[in-house]
């Protein structure tokens, strides 16, 4: 099976998406600001379960994207063939990936 490259691209927080009017009020003692299972820069390679390292639930919302590149999809919107921009659906604090498919 074809192996695929996960990129920690960024670690978006509250802030950044809601600025100082989220639409819930958050409890910050209990809610780091960003992600703190992950770090920009971080790679990690998929070969057939969820790399060690990666954060579970992250994994379970970009599976169908790393699924899709894996076996040789691409998205008409990317310019680059085997890649997919992605994110997990933390509403408070997301972190977007790049996918793509390490060629043999």
């Amino acid at each position: 099976m074809p192996k695929t490259k996960i990129t920690v691209v960024k670690r978006l927080s509250s802030k950044d998406l809601y600025g100082n009017n989220p639409p819930a009020k958050i409890k910050e003692e209990m809610v780091t600001p960003q992600c703190p299972a992950l770090k920009e820069g971080q790679e990690f390679i998929f070969e057939r379960d969820c790399p060690p390292g990666f954060c579970s639930w992250a994994f379970a919302d970009i599976q169908r994207d790393i699924m899709a590149i894996t076996f040789g999809s691409s998205y008409p919107w990317i310019k680059e063939k085997n890649v997919a921009i992605t994110c997990c659906t933390d509403g408070l604090r997301p972190v977007i990936f790049r996918v793509e498919r390490i060629e043999d």
